[in-house]
């Protein structure tokens, strides 16, 4: 299946395609201050439909994830990083997404915190 989804004011447009089994939240600083819930896929079932200009993107501690946002409206939609085999994925709000129901969808709580 494939989901559309953008930040609140549209300025962050993109689709990603596979099936939403569960969400991860994570209560690391930054995740818990942003309340995403969380559902990885591969890069190469994302698409962007809006100029990566039009991104502002954070990283911290080590740098090594993409923390994606709108600076028009400031909503984090997705990030970006790899998963434990070096490929590049994508961390998509599931909250950015139309037409889902999240109260069907298993989350699962990750301690970042503690990390």
């Amino acid at each position: 299946m494939v989901y559309k989804g953008s930040c609140h004011c549209g300025q962050i447009a993109f689709s990603a395609e596979g099936k939403i089994d569960s969400a991860l939240a994570c209560n690391c600083s930054i995740c818990s201050r942003k309340g995403s819930l969380l559902w990885f896929v591969p890069s190469d079932q994302f698409t962007l439909h809006t100029p990566e200009e039009a991104l502002s993107t954070y990283t911290f501690n080590q740098h090594l994830i993409k923390h994606h946002f709108c600076p028009n409206c400031g909503i984090h939609p997705y990030g970006e990083g790899a998963d434990p085999q070096g490929n590049r994925v994508l961390a998509i709000n599931l909250r950015c997404l139309e037409d889902i129901d999240l109260a069907a969808i298993p989350v699962h709580h990750y301690d970042g915190k503690s990390l």
